[in-house]
């Protein structure tokens, strides 16, 4: 059970003042020392690049061959001040990743340690800037994905989880979590069978499929439309890519406060570490390497996907 991780983060990131080191802290705290925050300045503000790394007993960091898995919480930041008061619908990406980052450091004190190398990482903004809208402003962010890009995938992740909150839209209307076909190389391939036996296994109930475009896959800033920046992490890598969406019934905008739902989010953080055991120990595929080969030799790359286009190359 991770609901004490859960609202942990929700209470730790619901300032105006928190800041990356003062997260990291509380790692320490526990006694953990495997974190890094690095602040960076935009166009809109800064935000503190906050990473955590958690060596497994058979990780690659040690010598050893397990897999290692990257879980990234996406978002523009957990605050919009002074246009919104508290947390935001928005945060919940760094919130479920930071809960991850808790419950693994508890777990390792437990004697409990993953196979598998698993690096956490998302930003931390408490004052991030609007985009004014009627009836409430968007979120926004104050760097952009390609900084978010650099600064949150890791070469050494052989697999990616991209959560955010994906509750503006009407593509998806259920109420908890739902996890996206795998992306890979500007491929959108078949959901991972492994990845839905685990999410039915977690909830308890059937698992639940976001529906994802061409469109969502290529990067910001080609004046096409995406339903949020939750598969852009595919962008930035030849690591396969799945989204973890959190999801409502009714459109939510992300600068709502009060609208995290914490046994959601407390659900998409186990779902998390059930996925970061069973990839490690080799237990769970995000695709089928012999598939995605075939694709490639019969249809050819589709890398020109990850890039901005053509005649926006030199763009961004």
């Amino acid at each position: 059970m991770t609901l004490k991780q859960a609202i942990e983060a929700i209470d730790l990131l619901d300032s105006a003042k928190v800041t990356g080191c003062q997260v990291g802290e509380v790692f320490s705290s526990r006694g953990w020392a495997g974190w890094e925050v690095e602040t960076i300045e935009g166009d809109r503000g800064a935000t503190d690049f906050v990473t955590f790394t958690f060596p497994g007993s058979e990780g690659k960091r040690g010598g050893g061959n397990a897999s290692s898995l990257g879980i990234v919480g996406r978002l523009g930041g957990i605050g919009a001040r002074p246009s919104v008061i508290g947390l935001v619908s928005d945060a919940d990406g760094a919130v479920t990743a930071i809960a991850c980052a808790l419950k693994l450091a508890d777990m390792v004190n437990a004697g409990d340690r993953l196979p598998g190398d698993v690096i956490v990482a998302t930003h931390v903004c408490p004052n991030a800037p609007t985009i004014p809208h009627d009836p409430v402003p968007f979120m926004g962010s104050p760097v952009d994905i390609a900084t978010m890009n650099r600064h949150e995938i890791r070469r050494e992740m052989d697999a990616i989880l991209s959560i955010d909150t994906t509750r503006g839209n009407w593509v998806l209307n259920r109420r908890g979590f739902a996890i996206s076909p795998t992306v890979k190389e500007g491929y959108i391939l078949k959901v991972s069978p492994d990845l839905l036996r685990i999410m039915a296994v977690v909830t308890g109930q059937p698992p639940v499929v976001l529906p994802i475009t061409t469109q969502d896959i290529t990067p910001y800033g080609n004046e096409i439309d995406h339903i949020n920046s939750i598969m852009q992490p595919a962008t930035a890598t030849d690591a396969p890519v799945v989204g973890v969406a959190l999801t409502a019934e009714t459109v939510v905008p992300g600068c709502a406060s009060g609208a995290s739902q914490v046994m959601d989010i407390e659900a998409a953080v186990r779902f998390c570490l059930e996925v970061a055991k069973d990839f490690g120990q080799g237990g769970c595929a995000f695709y089928d390497a012999k598939e995605f080969d075939r694709l490639v030799a019969l249809y050819g790359p589709m890398k020109h996907l990850q890039t901005l286009g053509q005649g926006l190359e030199g763009e961004g």
